[in-house]
């Protein structure tokens, strides 16, 4: 099995969980004899998450953006890296390796990623489970805002719940192993 993990090239805000926990992820999917899937740097949660990985003894692919190899400076460890041209290749690339998806903390990217992860998801392109790790409640307010969207009639209920949300990743893992798509894809 693998997993995407999609989250920042940067350590967020000093004080914080987030480098600790990513590292603690790389570690639980390698000790789940689980494949990471990310995006190739070293550097931020990104480089945290591989290096807990490999720490543990884990498999680590790389899907690393050949105009971004230089700033976020490729992972020197990793199991495998592949080199793509393009943002789009490199999440179609991943999207192709992985069985699931989990987004850490991160910016604009990483809610990119996520967001059309759940939209592939949600018009049956996939049925793979996906969802957020919500280290020190940095998702509260997004689930709040997709909740809202629900709740205004933008968002079907069945669509929301496609979105696993938790603060342990032992517990986000445990919700994959029993994800069902479901069978009503977009009309």
């Amino acid at each position: 099995m693998r997993i995407a993990v999609f989250c920042g090239s940067a350590d967020g805000r000093e004080g914080s969980s987030y480098k600790d926990v990513a590292y603690r992820l790389g570690e639980l999917l390698a000790q789940r004899d689980i494949e990471l899937v990310y995006g190739g740097a070293r550097v931020g949660l990104m480089g945290a998450v591989a290096s807990g990985a490999l720490s543990a003894g884990g498999r680590v692919v790389g899907v690393l953006p050949t105009g971004l190899a230089k700033r976020e400076l490729a992972h020197p460890e990793l199991t495998e890296l592949r080199m793509v041209e393009t943002m789009h290749q490199r999440k179609a690339e991943m999207c192709d390796l992985a069985d699931g998806f989990i987004a850490l903390p991160g910016g604009v990217g990483t809610f990119e990623e996520l967001f059309e992860v759940w939209c592939w998801g949600q018009l049956g392109l996939h049925g793979k489970p996906f969802g957020l790790l919500n280290v020190d409640g940095y998702y509260d307010k997004l689930m709040q805002f997709i909740l809202h969207s629900r709740d205004e009639g933008f968002v079907r209920p069945e669509y929301v719940d496609m979105l696993q949300f938790s603060a342990d990743a032992a517990d986000l893992l445990d919700a994959f192993a029993r994800y069902r798509a479901p069978a009503d894809k977009w009309s």
